[in-house]
């Protein structure tokens, strides 16, 4: 049961760094990303299309990740 769920933990982290990687970007320029120089950065901008898709299976990964790790832990004691 825990090689189950360790093996499942590692997939789900592996399709989280590509989900995250696939993310549009919202800063203009690279130094923007350093220095936060990006003030449309946070503002309401509606997502749309694959960028909302890709938005929602990275919330998705996340909760299961978060799930997967706490039952692991939960078992290991």
């Amino acid at each position: 049961m825990m090689t189950i769920l360790e093996n499942a933990l590692i997939v789900v982290s592996v399709i989280i760094i590509a989900l995250v990687l696939l993310q549009s970007n919202k800063a203009e320029s690279g130094a923007q990303i350093i220095t936060g120089g990006n003030a449309d950065l946070f503002q309401n901008v509606k997502e749309r299309g694959v960028d909302l898709v890709i938005s929602r299976l990275t919330m998705i990964s996340g909760m299961a990740f978060f799930v997967i790790a706490l039952v692991i832990y939960l078992f290991s004691k």
